[in-house]
C-alpha cells in the first residue's frame, strides 16, 4: 500500500480495464482471495488512521464493495476495535464473495445496526463501502433509495474522518463526477478529513472534477495484482525530469516567445492589456530567451516594472520564427490577426478570446484544423466554457467527462489540449491523457490562466515537445499555488513572478 503523492507519475485505469484485471486475477487465484486482500488493506489503513477510535462505523452496500467493508469489519473486530456495520444487502441477494464476508463477520460477532451510530467524534472513523466503481456515465439507474440517501448524508456530514473504499460512493470512477441523485449538497464541503483507498488500480475520477474534493488523500493497494497487462487509460502526471542549463548557452538557446493579445481600451471601452502582460511576465520568468509583446491597441512601448519585455506591432513580428501565445485579453481585436497567426506560427498556444473567436467562426476553425497537416503544432488552453464552445455543447457536458472532452478536442484539431480546472487534463491525439495533480482553489482568480499560457510558451520555446511543455507547465503552475505562503494573497501578477525555468525545477 502506498500514499499517492504528486511527486511521482502513476498509471490510471478506467472501470472496464479494472474489471478485466479483476476477472483475470480471480481466474487464477483461490475463491474469495481478492476480497480477503481488499478487506485486509482497508483494515490496515483504518487502524493507521484511527488507532484510538471509540467507534468504527462501516456503511456497506449490497455488492462487492460492501463485501470489502464486511471483510474489513471482521478483521477490525478481531483486532479489538469497536466496529458497527450498517449493511444495505441481504444474504439471499448478495454476490457470493460478499455473502461469504457477511458470514465471516457474523461468525466473528461483529455488531450490526440499521443506522449510523451516534454520537461520532473526530477520533472515530467512518468507512464508506456503499457503491464502489459500479457507476458509469449514462447508466440508467433507479433513483437512490431513501436509506442510501440517509447513509450518504451521514458520511458526508460526520465529524469523524471518512475512509472511502475504492471510490467515494456516488462518484463515477472514470469521470470524477457524481452520478445523478448521489452528489452531496451543492457547495457543501465534507465536515471532516477524507481518505480513499483505491483497490487494484488507481481510477482517473479520483483526480479530476469533483473527485479531488471527494477523495481527499488517496492511497493505493494493488492487491498483489500487477496492472502491466492493461495499458494505462490515463496518467497522473509527475514532476518534470531533473535537468540543468548548460553554461555554454545564451538567450537564443531558449527561444523567443511572442504574446499577442490585450485589446485596447479605445476599441470597446474594455481595456485588457493586463492579460497579455501577465502571459508575457510568466514567459519571462519561465525562462524564455526573449519575450516580445504585441498589444492589440494602445501605445505602450515599455513596461517600467519589466523592461525586459520587448514591445512590437503585430505586423513587425516574424511569426514563422517564434513560439506564439495568442488570445490573452484579445477581445474582439484578436479576430483580425488570427488568420495570419494560424497560417504562419509554427508553434502556437491559443488561449481565451482566440478560442472564442475560433469557436464562432467556421473559417478560423478550419484554419486551425489545417495547421497539423502543415506540421504546425498547436496547444489549446480552454477552461470548460471555452471547451464547450469549441465542441458545440455546454459546460455541464464537458464537465461530465473531462477526459473525453479533452480527447475529443485534441482529435478534432490534431493538437494538444489543456482543459483547465480541478485536475487539469492534458490530451494529445492517440496518447493517454495526463491529469495534473497540483493546484488548488487559490488559482480561482483572474489572470492565472494567462500565466499558464505564457509558461507553456516558455517551456515549448526552450525545446520541449508540445505535450511535455503543456503538462510540465501545468504541474509547475499548480505547484506554485500548493506552496504559496499562507500570509500572502495569490494574485496572477505575483504568480507570474514565481514561475521558473523548467531546468531549475526541483520536486517537493
Amino acid at each position: 500500500m502506498q500514499r499517492v503523492h504528486p511527486t511521482q507519475a502513476h498509471p490510471l485505469h478506467h472501470t472496464a480495464a479494472t474489471r478485466r484485471l479483476e476477472h483475470s486475477a480471480a481466474a487464477t487465484l483461490p475463491p474469495h482471495t481478492l476480497m480477503e486482500r481488499a478487506g485486509l488493506a482497508v483494515a490496515r489503513l483504518a487502524r493507521a488512521l484511527a488507532p484510538h477510535a471509540r467507534t468504527v462505523w462501516i456503511a456497506c452496500g449490497p455488492g462487492n464493495n460492501g463485501g470489502d467493508g464486511l471483510e474489513a469489519a471482521m478483521l477490525l473486530h478481531r483486532a479489538g476495535m469497536p466496529v458497527v456495520v450498517t449493511w444495505l444487502g441481504a444474504p439471499e441477494t448478495a454476490p457470493a464473495d460478499a455473502r461469504q464476508s457477511w458470514q465471516r463477520a457474523q461468525d466473528a460477532g461483529v455488531a450490526f445496526s440499521q443506522q449510523a451510530p451516534h454520537p461520532l467524534g473526530p477520533q472515530d472513523l467512518c468507512i464508506d463501502a456503499l457503491l464502489g466503481i459500479g457507476l458509469a456515465p449514462g447508466d440508467q439507474r433507479p433513483p437512490p433509495s431513501e436509506r442510501l440517501t440517509v447513509l450518504l448524508h451521514a458520511l458526508h456530514h460526520s465529524p469523524a474522518p471518512v475512509l472511502c473504499v475504492d471510490v467515494p460512493s456516488g462518484l463515477q470512477a472514470d469521470t470524477g463526477q457524481y452520478a445523478p441523485g448521489l452528489a452531496p449538497m451543492r457547495g457543501a464541503a465534507p465536515s471532516a478529513a477524507r481518505h480513499t483507498l483505491s483497490l487494484l488500480t488507481l481510477k482517473p475520477g479520483l483526480f479530476t472534477g469533483a473527485g479531488r474534493d471527494a477523495a481527499g488523500t488517496v492511497w493505493w493497494d494493488d492487491l498483489g495484482v500487477p496492472c502491466h497487462s492493461e495499458a494505462a487509460s490515463a496518467w497522473l502526471a509527475g514532476p518534470p525530469a531533473a535537468a540543468a542549463r548548460a553554461h555554454a548557452s545564451h538567450k537564443g538557446s531558449y527561444g523567443d516567445v511572442a504574446v499577442i493579445g490585450g485589446e485596447g481600451l479605445g476599441a470597446r471601452g474594455l481595456g485588457m492589456g493586463g492579460a497579455a502582460l501577465l502571459a508575457a511576465s510568466a514567459a519571462l520568468h519561465g525562462g524564455a530567451g526573449r519575450v516580445l509583446v504585441a498589444l492589440l491597441g494602445g501605445t505602450l512601448d515599455l513596461d517600467v516594472r519589466q523592461p525586459e519585455l520587448m514591445f512590437r506591432h503585430v505586423d513587425a513580428l516574424q511569426l514563422e520564427q517564434l513560439t506564439v501565445v495568442c488570445g490573452c485579453g484579445g477581445g474582439e481585436a484578436v479576430r483580425a490577426v488570427l488568420p495570419q497567426v494560424l497560417a504562419q506560427a509554427p508553434r502556437l498556444v491559443l488561449d481565451a478570446d482566440a478560442l472564442n473567436a475560433i469557436a464562432s467562426d467556421a473559417a478560423l476553425a478550419q484554419a486551425l484544423a489545417d495547421r497539423a497537416p502543415k506540421a504546425h503544432a498547436t496547444v489549446l488552453t480552454p477552461h470548460p466554457l471555452e471547451a464547450a464552445r469549441l465542441l458545440g455543447t455546454d459546460t455541464a457536458s464537458v464537465q461530465s467527462h473531462r477526459l473525453a472532452a479533452a480527447e475529443q478536442l485534441a482529435e478534432r484539431f490534431q493538437c494538444v489540449v489543456v482543459l483547465k480546472g480541478s485536475g487539469t487534463v492534458v490530451a494529445a491525439p492517440n496518447q493517454a491523457p495526463r491529469i495534473n495533480p497540483t493546484g488548488n482553489a487559490l488559482l480561482a482568480t483572474a489572470g492565472t490562466g494567462d500565466v499558464l499560457a505564457g509558461l507553456i510558451g516558455a517551456y515549448w520555446a526552450a525545446g520541449l515537445a508540445p505535450l511535455d511543455a503543456a503538462a510540465e507547465a501545468a504541474y509547475a503552475h499548480g505547484r506554485a499555488a500548493d506552496t504559496w505562503p499562507a500570509e500572502q494573497a495569490l494574485t496572477a501578477s505575483a504568480l507570474a513572478q514565481r514561475m521558473r525555468p523548467r531546468d531549475t525545477f526541483t520536486p517537493a
